[in-house]
């Protein structure tokens, strides 16, 4: 049962995250990531290091997303979170992996793509979601 209870406590750290992102309570971040975690960003490149770093960069941030998340997924210290990130104008299709130590996020990971229109030549094999 303790397995279990450190799922849903994973699941609720990272739904008070983007929470207190929406609210633009960012020092909430603090509370829910360790001093020394890690944030990863693949498609620029970027790695964030450290809680100062972190502080910095949500602090400087120009605009911060409203986040509508889609589905959360978890098993053991990970859990995943499909979202969509809307910079009040340009809009972010979003997987966020996120990785526990102790109930306290270790590591993020983030992937975002803004969305495109669907190509004609596939037309005939898929249907258009809308979301």
């Amino acid at each position: 049962m303790r397995f279990m209870a450190d799922q849903i406590g994973n699941e609720n750290v990272v739904k008070r995250l983007i929470d207190c992102i929406n609210e633009r309570r960012i020092e909430v971040m603090d509370e829910l990531f360790h001093d020394d975690a890690v944030m990863h960003w693949p498609q620029s490149g970027e790695v964030v290091r450290g809680a100062g770093n972190r502080r910095g960069i949500y602090n400087a941030f120009p605009q911060l997303p409203t986040i509508t998340p889609r589905r959360l997924l978890s098993g053991g210290d990970l859990v995943m979170a499909e979202a969509l990130l809307d910079y009040d104008g340009p809009q972010y299709q979003t997987v966020f992996i996120f990785e526990f130590r102790d109930g306290r996020i270790a590591k993020e990971t983030a992937y975002w793509s803004e969305s495109f229109q669907a190509p004609e030549w596939r037309a005939e094999w898929v249907e258009i979601s809308g979301s």
